[in-house]
């Protein structure tokens, strides 16, 4: 049966082969790039008397990171979780390197949860079910919140809409694909989220590998104030780069963007891939140095702290 969706250029980036060659072949012949589990990543405590009260209209957006791609993100008086993972581990096998930025008992009420996609490091129903806030994504994914209480989903295609209150979150393309089960690959679609404010415009790519429509994004919603973009889980390239970014392409993908501010995520939380968990930002700074850029628009942030923005 043909998959529902495919990236924009009509590829289709994940196969059992591929997998197969890099988990089992690659691992068994020595192959593979071998990097410790465990590394030492920054992480505060977060003010939770600051967290308790979002940002009024007009006051920019707070932005707190909670690891790996999980954001607490406030403005106009609203609260949303982006791929809230707030748990010790995902499927009990892969362990957290650093405690969440804020346990679940001890966030604001949370107005949405938005939910980029069903990889289980991106959608871990545990969390989204210790917040039990509506959820939105893209289509395909109602059928995995049916039932359960407080949960209301609504989907969105590619480029569509939906309010959280006064605050406005668009749907938007992103590369990769899907799977939560063994027969359910790229049946649930895939992306990042644009959400506007009063005074703030903020992007959060999901999970993505560099395409080209990075500049139709920005594009299509000129003016992001923060960009959050993903800098790990890129090796080795020959797999991972139909699907993730390296921090070389996140800043190509910054620039195309138009963004004011990048947010570095995606990295130092979980081992997923090959790299040491904590060369991400290395390779990123060093990018960022090579291009003479200025420093105050990069914001590499401890997990658990916050940056506010507004509009430039």
């Amino acid at each position: 049966m043909a998959p529902r969706f495919k990236n924009l250029d009509g590829s289709i980036p994940h196969r059992f082969d591929t997998v197969f060659k890099w988990a089992v072949t690659d691992k068994l012949t020595g192959r593979r790039r071998k990097s410790p589990s465990r590394a030492s990543v920054p992480r505060i405590e977060p003010d939770l008397t600051a967290l308790a009260t979002p940002p009024a209209p007009g006051e920019g957006a707070r932005l707190t990171w909670l690891g790996h791609a999980s954001w607490l993100v406030q403005l106009d008086g609203v609260s949303l979780l982006i791929d809230p993972v707030l748990r010790d581990a995902i499927n009990v096998v892969i362990r957290r390197n650093v405690p969440p930025g804020v346990p679940p008992e001890k966030l604001p009420p949370i107005a949405a949860s938005l939910v980029s996609h069903n990889h289980y490091d991106h959608l871990d129903m545990p969390s989204l079910e210790a917040v039990r806030a509506p959820i939105v994504t893209g289509l395909g994914h109602a059928k995995l919140f049916r039932g359960r209480r407080g949960m209301p989903c609504t989907e969105l295609d590619w480029w569509g809409s939906t309010k959280v209150g006064p605050v406005t979150v668009h749907y938007v393309p992103s590369q990769h694909w899907s799977r939560r089960a063994l027969a359910d690959a790229n049946e649930m679609l895939w992306g990042g989220f644009v959400i506007e404010g009063s005074s703030s415009r903020l992007y959060h790519s999901g999970d993505t590998a560099y395409f080209e429509g990075f500049k139709e994004i920005g594009r299509r919603h000129p003016g992001i104030d923060a960009a959050m973009l993903p800098i790990g889980a890129y090796d080795p390239a020959w797999f991972m780069s139909k699907q993730h970014m390296n921090p070389e392409e996140a800043v190509q993908a910054f620039e195309d963007l138009g963004a004011s501010r990048f947010l570095a995520m995606h990295w130092g939380t979980f081992k997923l891939t090959d790299e040491p968990l904590d060369e991400p930002p290395q390779r990123l700074d060093t990018e960022w140095n090579r291009r003479n850029w200025p420093r105050e628009k990069l914001h590499v942030l401890a997990v658990g702290e916050s940056l506010t923005v507004r509009q430039r």
